[in-house]
């Protein structure tokens, strides 16, 4: 049970440092902070969730955590897809969603120093202010936090020429499991001095350390965009596409793929006039360049060489919004679709990358699977690196359904990871996808990641059974 002989003498000593408002114990409120969005995926109750305001409060509930050998789960918005933010029972819940001020932007150096609350929208718009750019997009980007990108090492649409959250931090701002505060990085352009323990961190989804500050770097606000969308009567010929732009050397700032199924839900919801039904694939492809309109020019080209039926362009800034609005309809689209067959389903974002070449062949994969199954799933990703997003759609009130679907869910991780591929892209693995990162990594790997773990957190207290086991 989460509340033991122990949670008095807890709650007593976090009080002592802690106003009262931050320390919420109330059943609904516990129980709003036990997981994030991840199926398949145990959680349990925390017996206090702590929402600090300062870094030096978190130092305390790490501090006083760590002397009670109580657990600590880390987390952010909990729009993760992974579990890595469920509770485990009896531990306290770190939420940072109140560590949430922009510090300072930096122009001249081209960064921005945050804590591990603000938005990832919210900190786009402030430094846009100064003409600057962050470009890492999460699809959640409105309400997912740096922190949690940081946590996961999230992606997005454009990072196909952008990067990743990875490529973005420059420093962070540490508390240690045992309460011990450090800072790793630097605010220079460069510098190699030690181990890169700012890399480290990244991606590390909150069993290392606890964020509560972040150095981003920051790029020059993006030029307007033009963007196409080609439609391909094969998978085959989608994926011929992806790789003559690639191979000609265009560096688009959005290359998406959306299969079958996917097109076909966003023809039948009826809002976009140019996804047309029947297409086996469709690609949305943006150019930012300092040409957009010649470079969309050239791609065309390419999408219809490799045997493309239906493209259609941009020559305006509002034209371009609409086509890259097919790719912001796939939710709703996925939505109405669950509607329409009468409500109680639950829809699955997978996350698994492959190399480029190998996305026909993968997409084709998991319609077979679908098939197999009887489940219906829809596929849609970033073309440009390779990180495909099967959604899969299923009754979790039907046992033999939802058995059918966390099969499909296993198979889909098998087929990516014989294509040469890794079991996730930019989710994340927290707990629905560690035994699946121990086929991955291979036992030499698996061992060194654990030792890392053991030595940042020799008690195993912090955000436990997530990612690797000590």
């Amino acid at each position: 049970m989460p509340v033991t002989s122990d949670t008095p003498l807890l709650l007593a000593r976090l009080r002592s440092a802690l106003p009262a408002e931050a320390l919420l114990t109330g059943p609904a409120e516990l129980a709003a902070h036990s997981r994030d969005t991840a199926p398949f995926s145990a959680c349990g109750t925390p017996a206090v969730v702590a929402v600090p305001r300062t870094a030096e409060q978190v130092e305390h509930i790490m501090r006083t955590a760590y002397e009670l050998d109580v657990p600590v789960v880390p987390q952010g918005a909990r729009t993760g897809l992974a579990g890595a933010a469920n509770a485990v029972d009896g531990c306290v819940v770190l939420s940072t969603a109140a560590l949430d001020r922009i510090l300072s932007v930096d122009p001249a150096n081209r960064l921005v120093r945050c804590e591990p609350g603000v938005t990832t929208r919210r900190l786009a718009e402030a430094v846009a202010g100064y003409g600057l750019a962050y470009p890492p997009d999460p699809a959640s980007w409105e309400t997912c936090t740096i922190g949690g990108n940081i946590a996961t090492g999230a992606g997005g649409i454009c990072c196909v020429k952008y990067g990743v959250t990875a490529d973005y931090v420059l420093g962070l701002d540490l508390v240690l499991p045992d309460g011990r505060r450090m800072r790793t990085g630097r605010d220079t352009a460069k510098g190699v001095a030690g181990y890169d323990l700012t890399r480290l961190v990244v991606g590390s989804e909150g069993t290392l350390a606890v964020v509560v500050g972040a150095t981003l770097a920051l790029r020059p606000a993006r030029p307007p965009a033009l963007s196409l969308l080609a439609q391909f009567p094969t998978l085959t010929a989608a994926g011929d596409a992806v790789a003559a732009i690639i191979r000609a050397g265009h560096t688009p700032s959005a290359l998406e793929l959306l299969d079958r199924a996917t097109t076909r839900a966003i023809a039948d919801l009826g809002a976009h006039p140019l996804v047309r039904p029947g297409s086996a694939a469709t690609l949305i492809v943006e150019s930012d360049g300092a040409d957009p309109s010649a470079d969309l020019t050239a791609m065309e080209l390419l999408c219809k060489e490799a045997g493309s039926d239906h493209v259609a362009t941009s020559a305006t800034a509002e034209e371009a919004r609409q086509i890259i609005e097919a790719r912001r309809l796939v939710t709703p689209a996925i939505g109405a679709y669950m509607a329409s067959r009468g409500g109680g389903l639950t829809a699955f974002i997978e996350d698994v990358a492959v190399p480029r070449s190998e996305l026909p062949k993968l997409i084709g994969q998991i319609e077979d699977i679908a098939g197999r199954h009887r489940l219906q799933v829809f596929t849609l990703g970033h073309a440009g690196d390779g990180n495909l997003h099967p959604t899969v759609v299923f009754d979790p009130s039907d046992p033999g359904e939802l058995d059918r679907a966390r099969t499909a869910y296993d198979d889909i991780m098998a087929a990516g990871l014989a294509l040469g591929g890794t079991t996730t892209g930019e989710h994340g693995i927290g707990t629905l996808k560690r035994e699946w990162l121990e086929r991955e990594l291979g036992p030499v790997s698996l061992e060194l990641q654990r030792g890392l773990k053991r030595l940042f957190d020799p008690k195993n207290l912090l955000n436990p059974g997530k990612v690797v086991s000590a």
